[in-house]
C-alpha cells in the first residue's frame, strides 16, 4: 500500500472513529427493538426542532371544527461524540451527512418517551441511498433508533380555528443510533 493510499484509509478511520459517538448503551422497550442480527454502527446526537401546524381534525366538521397541532417535519442538526456538526435531520425522515451520505426511512415502531413532554423513542427502517461519501458505517444499515429524547412534543393548547395555518417550532434533543447487520 503506498503512502497516500495509508494516508486515505487514515483519515477515513480517524473520521468513522470520530463519528461514532459514545454513546453508553440503552434500555429500549420492546416496541423498538432491533433484530438480533444487527449491531450498532453509529451514534449521533441531534438537537433542533419539531415543526407542527395548527389544523383542523379530519373529524372535524364545520362550522364547529375542532383543530390540533399536526406534525410537519423535524429540523436538527446532527452532531458527532466530540460536538462537530457531521450533517442534518429533516422530514420523511431523512437524515443528510456531510459525506454526502442520505438515509431515508419508514417509522416501524414508537414507544412513549420515559421524560415527561419528550417526543416518542422510535424504531425506523433504513431505506438507506448507497452510501457515496468516504464515510461508509451505513453500508449495510438496516434500522434506527431514537432515543433518550427531551422536548419536542406538539403544545396542548393555542390550536384553536383562527389559528388555522399557524405553525410553532418546538426545540427537541435526541440520540439517533444507526444499526447495521452483523
Amino acid at each position: 500500500m503506498n503512502l497516500v493510499h495509508r494516508s486515505s484509509a487514515l483519515a477515513a478511520a480517524t473520521l468513522l472513529a470520530a463519528c461514532a459517538g459514545t454513546l453508553a448503551p440503552v434500555n429500549v422497550p420492546p416496541a423498538i427493538a432491533t433484530a438480533p442480527h444487527q449491531s450498532l454502527a453509529m451514534s449521533v446526537a441531534a438537537k433542533g426542532v419539531q415543526i407542527y401546524e395548527c389544523r383542523a381534525t379530519a373529524q372535524a366538521a364545520a362550522p364547529a371544527a375542532k383543530h390540533e397541532w399536526a406534525f410537519v417535519a423535524p429540523e436538527a442538526e446532527l452532531f458527532d461524540g466530540d460536538g462537530h456538526t457531521i450533517g442534518r435531520h429533516g422530514a420523511g425522515p431523512h437524515w443528510a451527512f456531510e459525506d454526502g451520505t442520505r438515509i431515508t426511512g419508514r417509522v416501524t415502531g414508537r414507544a412513549e418517551a420515559p421524560q415527561a413532554g419528550a417526543i416518542p423513542w422510535l424504531l425506523i427502517e433504513s431505506r438507506a441511498t448507497p452510501p457515496n461519501g468516504p464515510l461508509n458505517p451505513k453500508n449495510d444499515l438496516r434500522s434506527i433508533q431514537r432515543v433518550n429524547t427531551t422536548g419536542g412534543k406538539a403544545p396542548a393548547e393555542g390550536c384553536r380555528p383562527e389559528d388555522a395555518g399557524s405553525r410553532v417550532r418546538v426545540p427537541y434533543t435526541a440520540d439517533y443510533l444507526f444499526y447495521s447487520a452483523r
